[in-house]
C-alpha cells in the first residue's frame, strides 16, 4: 500500500526550471503557468512609465528595484491532479551560478526564446549545461506579437546555435502585426489570438483536417494557404515528436506563445504535464538512487538567508530524491555525522511558505537553519553517501572586502559567513596576511552583497581592487613532494584558502597560469571545487 502510494505521488510530480536570456519574458511565463494552476488570481507584470508592480517570484528588494531575478525561487501549483513544482532561476549572467547549481535539482527544463533576438549568449551557456547532463528540454518561443525573426529562422537557429534537435509541436499563424493565433500541432486545434491577455484562456476550435473549409472561415484565405504550407514544410524537416527521444534529451519540441498576453501558454502546460519526466534517479558517490526507494535521502542546492528581513532565518532549500522527508523525524547529516531533526519543514509559493508534514521525491523543501548546512550537503535516513555535482565555479571577479564601520565588525563577519555559504560569491582568506577576498561569477554581485550587508546584516563594507585573473583549487599529487613544498614557498603571496579550507592558488595572467600548471606539473589546479566531494576541512 506505501509503495502503491509513493509510487502514485513521485508518478503525478513535474519539477523543471525555467532557464532564458535575460528578458526572453521567463518570470511573465512563470506567472502564468501559476494564473492556470489558480495560484495567483492576477497577474503581476503590470508595467506602466517605469513603475513596475513586482512579479510574484521577485521577492527580494534589489531585485524589485532592477526588474531582474537574482535568487532562484521555487513556486508549487496543482494543475489537472499534477503537483509542479517550479524552479525559477535567475536569467542575469552575473547570476549563473545559482542557475548552474539549481539545474542540479530539475528533472526537465523550459527553455525561453525572445522572437526578436533569438538565440542569446545566456541561454547558449545555460542550454549546455542541461545538455550535458541530458536533461530534457522545452523550448518556448516568446513574444510573437512583437515584429521578429520568421519561424524557421528560428528554428534553425536553434538547432545551430544551440545543437538541439527540434520538433514543432505548435506553429504561428502569421507573426507580429500579422499574428492570428496558433495552430496546435500537438492537440490538432487551432487557437486564435484576441490581444486581451485579461482572458484568462483564448478560444480554441478544434479542426478536423487542416483541408477543411474551417480554417478559412477562421483565419482567412491567404493566411490558410501560408499555414498548409508552411505545416507540411514542417512534416517534412523535422522528425515526428518522439517521446523516448525527449527524455533522453535528443529531441527538444518547441512552442510558440506570448507570455505576457497568456497566450500559447495553455498548450504549453497541456502538453508538459503529459510528456515530461516525473523525479528521475541520482547518482551519489556509491551508486544510482531511485526514487521509489523506501528510505529518504535529498540534497541541499541552495542556501537562502532572510527570506523574511523582520526574521533571521536562513533556509535551506533540500531537493527530495528518494523516499518520504517527514517532519519531526531524525535524518543523517552526512558531513556532519549526526542526525536534526525538523519541527517546520516548509514548502513554497514564491515567499509565502507552509509547514508541510510530508513530502515526496520531486518536491523541494525548506529547512530552518542555524549553520548547519552547506550547498551540496546530503540528508538520509542512514545510509553514508553524498549526491554528486553542485560544483562551485571559479570566480571570475575578485575584491578584498574590507569593513567600512569597526563598531559593526561582528554583523559584518556573520553577513559575510551567510552569504557565502548561500553561494552568492566565494570567500578566500590570503594564507599570508589573513585578508579577506570576494570572488563572484558576475560583477553584479558586489553591489548585492554590499546592498544586503547593509539592508539585512546592518554592516558596511568597501572593496578594494586586487589584481586576479582566475582562482583555481589547488590538487597536489603527493601532498609531502618537494615539488609541491617549493610550490607553496614560492607562490606563498598568490595562495589562499576557501571556505572549506581548501588551498586556492591565485593567478594573476592565464600566462602565469600556463607557466605554473608546467612548472609544477604534479599539482592540478582546478577551476571547478567538484572535484573535492567527499573531502571537508
Amino acid at each position: 500500500m506505501y509503495y502503491m502510494s509513493l509510487q502514485n505521488e513521485i508518478d503525478r510530480r513535474r519539477t523543471f526550471g525555467i532557464i532564458s536570456h535575460p528578458d526572453a519574458g521567463k518570470t511573465t511565463l512563470t506567472e502564468k503557468l501559476l494564473l492556470f494552476g489558480g495560484a495567483i488570481q492576477e497577474a503581476g507584470a503590470v508595467k506602466s512609465n517605469k513603475i513596475k508592480k513586482g512579479a510574484t517570484s521577485d521577492f527580494m528588494e534589489i531585485e524589485r528595484q532592477r526588474g531582474i531575478s537574482v535568487a532562484t525561487s521555487v513556486l508549487a501549483f496543482d494543475y489537472k491532479g499534477i503537483k509542479i513544482n517550479i524552479l525559477d532561476t535567475p536569467g542575469h549572467k552575473d547570476f549563473a551560478e545559482d542557475t548552474f547549481r539549481t539545474l542540479t535539482a530539475v528533472d526537465s527544463v523550459i527553455v525561453v526564446i525572445d522572437v526578436a533576438k533569438g538565440v542569446e549568449e545566456q541561454t547558449v551557456k545555460l542550454v549546455e549545461v542541461c545538455r550535458m547532463r541530458n536533461i530534457p528540454m522545452i523550448v518556448f518561443i516568446n513574444k510573437l506579437d512583437r515584429e521578429g525573426k520568421d519561424a524557421f529562422e528560428l528554428l534553425d537557429e536553434i538547432e545551430q546555435k544551440l545543437s538541439l534537435k527540434v520538433t514543432p509541436l505548435s506553429f504561428p499563424i502569421g507573426m507580429g502585426y500579422d499574428f492570428k493565433g496558433i495552430y496546435n500541432v500537438w492537440e490538432k486545434n487551432v487557437n486564435l489570438f484576441s490581444g486581451d491577455s485579461r482572458k484568462n484562456i483564448e478560444e480554441t476550435i478544434e479542426i478536423e483536417h487542416l483541408d477543411s473549409t474551417q480554417l478559412e472561415n477562421l483565419i482567412g484565405d491567404s493566411a490558410s494557404i501560408t499555414l498548409r504550407e508552411e505545416l507540411e514544410l514542417v512534416h517534412e524537416v523535422y522528425p515526428d515528436f518522439n517521446q523516448d527521444e525527449y527524455l533522453n534529451g535528443t529531441l527538444q519540441p518547441v512552442f510558440f506563445g506570448s507570455a505576457l498576453n497568456n497566450f500559447g501558454v495553455r498548450e504549453l502546460l497541456d502538453c508538459f504535464i503529459e510528456i515530461a519526466p516525473t523525479p528521475r534517479p541520482k547518482e551519489s558517490d556509491t551508486r544510482l538512487v531511485l526514487p521509489n526507494e523506501d528510505d529518504f535521502s535529498g540534497f541541499v542546492f541552495k542556501i537562502h538567508a532572510n527570506m523574511d528581513p523582520k526574521h533571521r532565518d536562513r533556509l535551506a532549500f533540500v531537493k527530495i530524491v528518494a523516499g518520504t522527508f517527514k517532519r519531526n523525524t531524525a535524518y543523517l547529516h552526512v558531513r556532519h555525522n549526526k542526525r536534526l531533526k525538523f519541527s517546520s519543514p516548509n514548502a513554497f509559493f514564491a515567499e509565502k511558505k507552509q509547514i508541510v508534514d510530508i513530502s515526496y521525491p520531486g518536491d523541494i523543501v525548506g529547512l530552518h537553519d542555524t549553520g548547519n548546512f552547506k550547498i551540496g550537503d546530503t540528508l538520509t535516513q542512514g545510509e553514508v553517501m553524498n549526491y554528486r555535482g553542485v560544483p562551485s565555479f571559479s570566480p571570475e571577479h575578485f575584491k578584498y572586502i574590507n569593513n567600512a564601520d569597526p563598531l559593526k565588525s561582528k554583523q559584518l563577519e556573520k553577513g559575510i559567513d551567510q552569504l557565502m555559504d548561500e553561494g552568492v560569491a566565494q570567500l578566500f582568506t590570503l594564507e599570508l596576511n589573513g585578508r579577506k577576498a570576494i570572488g563572484t561569477v558576475g560583477a553584479l554581485q558586489f553591489e548585492v552583497i554590499q546592498y544586503r550587508l547593509e539592508h539585512e546584516y546592518g554592516a558596511t563594507c568597501r572593496y578594494e581592487n586586487i589584481n586576479v585573473f582566475k582562482a583555481c583549487w589547488v590538487e597536489p599529487m603527493d601532498p609531502k613532494s618537494t615539488e609541491f613544498i617549493d610550490f607553496k614557498r614560492v607562490k606563498a603571496k598568490f595562495l589562499a584558502k576557501d571556505k572549506r579550507g581548501q588551498l586556492v592558488f591565485f593567478a594573476d595572467s592565464s600566462f602565469t597560469l600556463q607557466m605554473t600548471q608546467s612548472k609544477y606539473p604534479n599539482v592540478k589546479l582546478h577551476s571547478v571545487s567538484e572535484f573535492e566531494k567527499t573531502k571537508e576541512s
